[in-house]
């Protein structure tokens, strides 16, 4: 068994080197999910950031040690893992922000700035103590299922983990939970608590709160992917330039209310695929419509201008446990299986980069 020293944090690290540097314009990503009619069910997300943060996917065994991202390691929770995991990193740490474990879960990270609050640690709360970004392995390392998660998501406490590179602050998120039957969750540290909302539409992307993007959407019940009828003015009759009329309207801007209602008018008009398998390449489509041309988000600061840009995309298939992403410097589309990744690795945790070159195949002579 493998145990990971000197967790100083992922999403901490990860962020200290981009997140709050390039405020406020890294904080972009996007979830959802697309069921299939055999039962499968299939979560695509995005990652922004204004540099590339380096991830790469790593293979965690079950029964491997974790141990605390707190200063002081014996402050917080140490436990071996239940359950296999296999999900990206940031810059290169041994913990995750997105990822999947062996019994088809999936629990992404996504930034919650200005919202996200904790509780500091205490002598008190040290033994159930952890380090926000500790909690996506916690979940996945522990639970099968959203049923589990939700007897057990406040058995621990996240409490701040001050970074000094980020002035002071500890990493702001909330957390999508998914599982192979659809059920999905959302957690979010506000007010110094853990609050879990239910979330039938499978969506989340960032700022403000999920209830907030809930109620923002009684903005857009007008939305339809149906083309709108021509209309009859005094017997003149009116009609739409084009294909798309029935979404006349959709907010199209990169901002988290806007991307939270076209991932809900998206993942709400896909037709349903045969099966999971189907699916991938079809959430991967969609995943396109969220991605972000770098440029067309400038944040100017006095040492230059940062650009957010969606750095990769994975999509998570439940049913056949396969783990799937291309980035912004390849989109090719790479699979992972999760059984066959935990059963190469053995004991240890393994690393498989995500890094690579967009390979342009030349066909000038392939005739047909």
């Amino acid at each position: 068994m493998k145990k990971i020293k000197g967790l100083k944090s992922l999403l901490a690290s990860a962020v200290c080197a981009t997140l709050f540097v390039i405020q406020p314009a890294a904080i972009a990503c996007t979830a959802l999910h697309l069921k299939s009619k055999d039962n499968g069910v299939v979560v695509g997300r995005t990652m922004e950031f204004g540099v590339d943060v380096q991830s790469d996917v790593v293979v965690v065994p079950a029964g491997t040690k974790l141990t605390s991202s707190l200063p002081n390691k014996a402050d917080g929770i140490h436990y071996t893992t239940k359950y296999g995991i296999v999900g990206a990193n940031f810059m290169n740490k041994e913990m995750l922000v997105d990822g999947i474990n062996e019994k088809g879960m999936y629990v992404g990270a996504l930034y919650l700035p200005g919202y996200a609050s904790y509780p500091k640690g205490t002598n008190k709360n040290a033994a159930k103590s952890m380090a926000p970004e500790d909690y996506v392995a916690w979940l996945l390392g522990n639970f099968k299922n959203v049923a589990e998660v939700k007897a057990n998501y406040n058995k621990v406490i996240l409490v701040q983990n001050p970074q000094k590179e980020i002035g002071g602050q500890s990493f702001p998120g909330h957390f999508l939970i998914t599982d192979k039957s659809g059920a999905t969750i959302v957690i979010e540290p506000t007010d110094n608590t853990l609050k879990l909302f239910n979330n039938p539409l499978g969506v989340l992307t960032n700022s403000p709160t999920f209830d907030w993007h809930m109620t923002n959407l009684s903005n857009y019940i007008n939305l339809s992917a149906t083309n709108v009828k021509p209309l009859n003015l005094t017997g003149t009759e009116i009609k739409t330039f084009g294909q798309g009329s029935g979404l006349v309207g959709l907010p199209g801007d990169y901002t988290p209310p806007s991307r939270f209602v076209r991932a809900v008018a998206f993942s709400q008009s896909a037709p349903q695929q045969a099966t999971a398998k189907e699916t991938v390449p079809q959430v991967f489509h969609i995943m396109n419509a969220f991605d972000i041309p770098y440029g067309v988000i400038q944040d100017r600061h006095k040492d230059g201008i940062h650009y957010d840009y969606t750095v990769w995309t994975s999509v998570s298939d439940l049913k056949n446990l396969k783990y799937a992403f291309n980035t912004y410097k390849d989109m090719t589309i790479r699979s992972i299986d999760v059984h066959k990744a935990l059963k190469t690795a053995g004991n240890k945790i393994k690393v498989i980069e995500m890094d690579s070159k967009q390979p342009i195949k030349d066909i000038s002579t392939q005739f047909k």
